[in-house]
């Protein structure tokens, strides 16, 4: 038998130390593909969208249509964000809240971004249009288009942007809707109505306080276009009132009890109130009382919505 060398001795720890850095790599680029999908923003689709479908029920449940309608909601919504975040990557570089991505950072190549992205979001349209419905599919293609297709190039040209984006992101709950009747009924587009307005003092709030980071990187959003905020504090009050008559709608077209009427009414007085306040004295730290609210509010109000369906 040969005897073991001095080198041979230490191959071992080096491949040792070879194989732990190419596994770490691995977690890694796992880890940055999953953020690319942005799993917070998906949760909120996810929960949405479950809601959605909830609230357009006449029977009892098919918890297996609902498991198939999340984990292609899941594929679609993860691949239309990192689609979003390769389009913008360049954008996301000149901001300090979004430099550090895995794209800006130079973590992932935008190849490697872009094959994910586009292969999530055709799996999650085909595995939806074979499992669920073809309707199904169709709502949330229409989201993935209009939020890769006008919501993400408008950012960069028209403060318009805001209104358009809030399309895409009151969907979720459509597809839902449309997963448990096959139809776009009134109830679908109440919630749709819920869905939009909430994002628009939310949207605003964010904005107003990355303002300089915004304007930095050529975003025009509403603050960064309107410099003395009137425009911008209008809109947030404006949009929490909207809010408020239109999420009483549910139980005025039976969709909801009296108990989410009375907490509906409660949580939009209260997201007003606050929206006032933010414009009689602007200031960042009245922004953030708003965007804090506006997460608050919505989960809260789904859950009445749920809790209370008639």
């Amino acid at each position: 038998m040969t005897p073991p060398t001095l080198e041979s001795g230490l191959a071992s720890p080096a491949a040792k130390v070879l194989a732990g850095a190419v596994a770490r790599e691995r977690r890694q680029v796992l880890a940055d593909l999953v953020a690319l999908a942005k799993p917070r923003v998906v949760l909120m689709v996810l929960v949405t969208t479950a809601v959605g479908y909830y609230v357009g029920l006449t029977g009892a449940p098919e918890w297996s249509r609902l498991v198939h309608l999340l984990v292609g909601t899941l594929l679609a919504a993860g691949g239309t964000l990192a689609l979003n975040q390769y389009w913008e990557r360049d954008v996301d570089a000149r901001m300090e809240r979004t430099r550090g991505r895995p794209l800006p950072d130079g973590r992932l190549q935008p190849l490697e971004a872009l094959l994910f992205g586009a292969a999530s979001a055709l799996a999650g349209l085909l595995y939806l249009a074979a499992l669920v419905s073809g309707l199904a599919a169709g709502v949330t293609a229409a989201t993935a288009l209009l939020y890769l297709g006008a919501y993400t190039p408008l950012k960069l040209r028209t403060p318009f942007c805001t209104m358009v984006g809030a399309v895409p992101g009151a969907l979720p709950p459509v597809t839902g809707w449309v997963a448990a009747r096959e139809d776009l009924g009134v109830g679908a587009w109440v919630l749709f109505a819920i869905l939009f307005l909430w994002q628009l003092p939310h949207t605003l709030a964010i904005a107003r306080l990355y303002r300089d980071d915004y304007a930095r990187a050529g975003v025009r959003l509403l603050p960064v276009v309107d410099a003395e905020g009137t425009s911008t504090e209008r809109q947030i009050v404006t949009g929490c009132l909207a809010l408020l008559a239109v999420s009483l709608m549910p139980t005025l077209i039976g969709l909801a009890g009296p108990v989410y009427f009375a907490g509906a009414f409660v949580l939009g007085g209260a997201f007003v109130a606050l929206g006032a306040r933010h414009a009689l004295a602007p200031s960042p730290g009245a922004a953030r009382r708003v965007l804090f609210a506006s997460l608050l509010y919505l989960p809260a109000l789904l859950a009445l919505l749920a809790f209370d369906k008639t």
